[in-house]
């Protein structure tokens, strides 16, 4: 039974790399019969859509005016199970849709292109995508195959703007302690600082309603993004970056530094005994209880509605995103919003597709910035108008979106589809995201001006590690075993001497598992990425 599966799958490979060998051959030969139809008929196209997130039916407002604006009528399919399983199964089974909505970060989206599942893109976007050959820009160049073409549209592309991480600090104590008007305007704070807040707090308030006081805490459910903002202090990205060679992190000698000083808020007790273990509940209770200055991380969303439900609304007892820099860093240099342009999925035209004239141009007039309101706002007249050239909400949907946003989204379509979609705002300053981005309240506004300017691409440093399943592979882990490991023992220890050594015999043991040889497949597969990159935006 397995020889025959495996069999199975090679011969579905085999045939769909010989579909899509013939290359231009087989597209051209399906734009013509694609045209051939469109001008013989004015009955809506319907293509099938895989689609991993929504499975409701294509008949809402939205998608009846997606629908008379492109001649396209969209059959929605969507798994009941793992996306990944219902994928990889038509794959090798052949059955495919005639687009493809895929997980940029599983290995599924690069098995539907080395088994020739989609199609080479370049050919229709220059002829017939003007939309996306605009307004994605080098973003097509960063998502070439190896070959230099490409295969899938990205869909939530482009460097998000919105704040990320921070370090969050309570309003009402920066303004106790004479920081208020710095605080309201967004401005950053020096480690020397932050480090005397903390202490002062801690020496003000050494208890709170009875319970020792905790200056800092975090949630240790997400430990990578927390050592991530206070990797970010520093201006660390993924890796360590010198003379074109890629390294691991510690490599940095700011990385040590780093550790120095989350060592000194553990020691001084500034930093919560139980920061290595919190779970989220643990702390939420914390950071809703009043015992808490500052916390790592996103937006502290739980205790901010704690405190706006027990002191009203315009309360000054929340905690505010601000930047927090090193000795020696510039608040630009900052690293606390780590973004990929790449988005989160790839949208692609399978060789099963017999209209990619027609399915590009509907990929186009989605990427559009008309379509990208449609999508994401709804119908003009019915959920908005232009006023002055402006987009602007009704006051009806502003009202239904606050009370259900879900069943705002089912009745009108707006955001029930998220294809095509660009971060960020449109061209008069709006939000594409209605929902989520329009209406912000004080703390995620503030936001916006105090984390400016720190957001930076991830895309080009995304898996550039061995192929998995490689003795390399298990290599790679061990050493971030290594590390996650050595940066705890480092974090607890008695001295900064103690550190020294510790980082010493870190070192030694990356070393002694070949850590060099990891760096290496690092920097190699970093520069072709970089050849594919610049050869794309050359042509």
């Amino acid at each position: 039974m397995r020889k025959r599966i495996v069999m199975a799958v090679v011969l579905a490979g085999t045939m769909l790399l010989s579909a899509c060998s013939s290359g231009k051959n087989n597209v051209a030969e399906n734009v013509t019969k694609g045209e051939e139809t469109n001008r013989t008929t004015k009955k809506p196209i319907t293509l099938t859509l895989f689609d991993k997130n929504v499975g409701d039916p294509f008949t809402n407002p939205v998608a009846q005016e997606i629908t008379e604006r492109t001649g396209v009528f969209i059959e929605v399919q969507q798994p009941t199970g793992n996306p990944d399983e219902k994928l990889n199964l038509m794959l090798v089974s052949g059955d495919l849709p005639d687009i493809a909505l895929i997980d940029r970060r599983e290995a599924t989206l690069n098995k539907y292109i080395a088994g020739g599942a989609l199609i080479p893109l370049n050919d229709l976007i220059e002829k017939y995508a003007p939309n996306i050959k605009a307004r994605y820009g080098d973003v097509l160049s960063k998502s070439v195959y190896e070959d230099g073409k490409n295969y899938y549209l990205n869909n939530w592309y482009g460097l998000d703007p919105d704040p990320n991480w921070a370090i969050n600090m309570r309003m009402d104590v920066l303004e106790e302690f004479g920081y208020g008007e710095r605080a309201l305007a967004g401005d950053s704070f020096t480690q020397d600082e932050f480090l005397d807040l903390l202490r002062k707090f801690k020496a003000k308030y050494p208890s709170v309603d009875g319970n020792p006081s905790i200056p800092m805490t975090v949630n240790a459910e997400h430990m990578p993004t927390i050592i991530g903002s206070f990797k970010a202090m520093y201006g660390m990205k993924t890796y360590y970056e010198k003379d074109g060679r890629l390294a691991f992190i510690v490599r940095d000698p700011r990385y040590l530094e780093m550790i120095k000083f989350i060592n000194t808020l553990y020691t001084e007790g500034l930093l919560d005994r139980e920061w290595g273990i919190n779970k989220a509940q643990n702390y939420e209770q914390k950071t809703s209880s009043g015992r808490v200055f500052a916390t790592a991380g996103g937006i502290v969303n739980e205790a901010n509605s704690a405190f706006r439900a027990q002191n009203g609304e315009d309360t000054n007892k929340l905690f505010y995103g601000f930047k927090v820099t090193a000795p020696g860093v510039d608040p630009a240099d900052t690293t606390f919003g780590p973004r990929s342009s790449l988005g989160w999925d790839g949208v692609g035209i399978t060789v099963d597709n017999k209209h990619p004239v027609e399915t590009i141009k509907f990929l186009d007039f989605l990427a559009s910035e008309e379509g990208q309101y449609l999508l994401m706002w709804g119908k003009e007249g019915m959920n908005w108008n232009m006023e002055n050239g402006v987009h602007v909400p009704t006051q009806e949907a502003l009202d239904a979106i606050r009370a259900d946003w879900a069943e705002f989204s089912k009745t009108t379509g707006a955001r029930k589809w998220t294809w095509m979609i660009r971060n960020g705002l449109g061209e008069d300053g709006t939000p594409y995201d209605l929902m989520f981005r329009y209406n912000r309240d004080n703390v995620n506004q503030h936001a916006l001006k105090s984390m400016e300017g720190s957001t930076w691409d991830t895309a080009l440093y995304d898996d550039l590690g061995p192929k998995g399943g490689t003795p390399d592979a298990l290599s790679e882990q061990k050493i971030k075993d290594i590390i996650d490991n050595s940066f705890s023992n480092m974090v607890y220890a008695k001295s900064h001497a103690e550190i020294d050594d510790m980082y010493k015999k870190m070192i030694a043991e990356l070393e002694a598992n070949q850590a060099v040889k990891i760096e290496d497949i690092y920097t190699a597969n970093y520069k072709v990425r970089m050849e594919l990159y610049n050869t794309a935006e050359s042509k």
